[in-house]
């Protein structure tokens, strides 16, 4: 298992190694097979220089490697999001807010990684720039995720221990799950979205992914620019719940034996797990019948671009795009309000939980060649992007909070727990995800 940051901070701090050696590790495992297809502009030579300053290690990420999705602005670069209809795109004058947080806290950018086009897909897919393979799946190649694929490969492989990303349906958590790492995604109002190309200005949320649930709670002070309020709490403290509508549905043999062992493992510890209906749940179906906030929302982004270079998009993202124009303002106002509504009636529901648990997706990654570019394949790549996104993405149009964390056993491929809430209830749920990790660690 790869050290995280947590671990290798205490090794600088006491003298047991230096951030350009941490850097030249990190620059290796990014140069290798394993991230092939990771980093669509590499900044090896500017992460030896930062890692060389001479206060570097007084700080808190203390110069260690850290990956930056190609949708955040990095002064001086183009934000291409994935996509060569933006290769021509002027460079930008400033960091985006997330990228300068980062910065200061001393981190070292190692590279821009790739990611779905656009940020509209939880596969991983890319066709302009190549797919990288799932880090946990070295004789089959898999998809690693998305939209964050670049980020999750990065962080699973060793030449970063944070991946800057974003997450609008499950774009941090779905990667991370299949990839048997680490994914946070705050409440969408705690960390700013300036200097990040949009997918969904409603439910887009800057976030990160990680090696361990405390490096996930590192990352989020950092970000959010906040502190934790930490619980010493036990885990038979906190009351659980598990949602039975929806999310148990159609879960792959890997993914429900870790499940069932999971609630087993925790069950025996004390912990007190009740199932719950959460009926309301189906009621997103139609809710979003119209075509939801990611369609319009990118539409209206996106559509001066489409007209001018839509013959460089990726024809699947195009399509998701294109939804969006025949959404009326009536019905993108009745969206809103009808999530309104929803959101008061889950939390009435959900009332007297401190936090719920569930699937992070109900499938491991298929095989990338499943699911390449083509025609013939569309079919099944959209079947398996909304599977992926089932799960992730009723917590973003529930404005809450979620993390993923590993929970299979070393001889499965991954599969991701999630420990999600509503809005505001960041601290509560990573104060319980911590405790979980420690017990499945065991």
């Amino acid at each position: 298992m790869l050290p995280d940051l947590h671990t290798t901070l205490h090794k600088l701090r006491t003298g047991q190694t230096h951030p350009l050696a941490e850097i030249e590790r990190a620059i290796d495992a990014a140069q290798s097979a394993r991230c092939q297809h990771v980093f669509l502009v590499p900044m090896f030579d500017e992460a030896r220089a930062v890692a060389s300053t001479p206060d570097i290690r007084e700080k808190p990420l203390a110069g260690l490697a850290v990956s930056i999705k190609d949708l955040f602005d990095v002064a001086g670069q183009t934000t291409s999001a994935g996509s060569i209809a933006l290769k021509d795109a002027p460079p930008a004058t400033h960091d985006s807010a997330a990228v300068a947080r980062l910065r200061r806290a001393g981190a070292t950018l190692i590279g821009r990684t790739n990611m779905t086009e656009f940020a509209f897909s939880g596969v991983g897919i890319n066709p302009h720039f190549g797919t990288p393979a799932n880090a946990c799946s070295l004789e089959v190649p898999r998809i690693p995720g998305g939209s964050s694929s670049g980020a999750a490969v990065s962080v699973a492989t060793g030449a970063a221990f944070i991946g800057l990303g974003s997450d609008t349906g499950g774009s941090i958590r779905i990667p991370a799950a299949l990839n048997g790492i680490v994914g946070f995604k705050n409440t969408t109002r705690l960390v700013p979205t300036e200097g990040a190309l949009p997918l969904s200005s409603t439910l887009d949320t800057v976030c990160a992914l990680t090696r361990s649930v405390p490096d996930a709670m590192l990352a989020h002070e950092l970000l959010a620019q906040r502190r934790i309020t930490r619980s010493m709490a036990p885990l038979c403290a906190y009351r659980l719940g598990v949602a039975s509508t929806l999310m148990l549905d159609g879960l792959d043999a890997t993914v429900l034996r870790a499940w069932q062992r999971t609630l087993t493992t925790l069950r025996a510890a004390g912990a007190r797990i009740d199932e719950l209906a959460l009926s309301e749940i189906n009621e997103l179906q139609q809710i979003q019948a119209s075509g939801g906030f990611s369609a319009a929302e990118s539409y209206a982004w996106h559509h001066p671009l489409l007209e001018r270079k839509g013959q460089d998009y990726d024809p699947r993202v195009a399509a998701r795009i294109q939804r969006g124009a025949t959404m009326s303002a009536c019905d993108y106002i009745e969206l809103h309000g009808n999530r309104r509504s929803w959101i008061k009636k889950m939390d009435a529901t959900m009332h007297g939980f401190d936090a719920f648990l569930s699937p992070t997706v109900p499938i491991v990654a298929p095989p990338i060649a499943e699911l390449a570019p083509g025609a013939e394949r569309d079919e099944a790549f959209f079947r398996v992007n909304a599977l992926l996104l089932r799960n992730t993405s009723v917590i973003n149009m529930l404005d809450g909070c979620a993390i993923s964390i590993p929970c299979h056993a070393r001889d499965e491929l991954p599969v991701g727990l999630m420990v999600w809430a509503g809005a505001l209830r960041d601290d509560p749920v990573l104060n319980i995800a911590l405790q979980i990790e420690q017990l499945l660690r065991k």
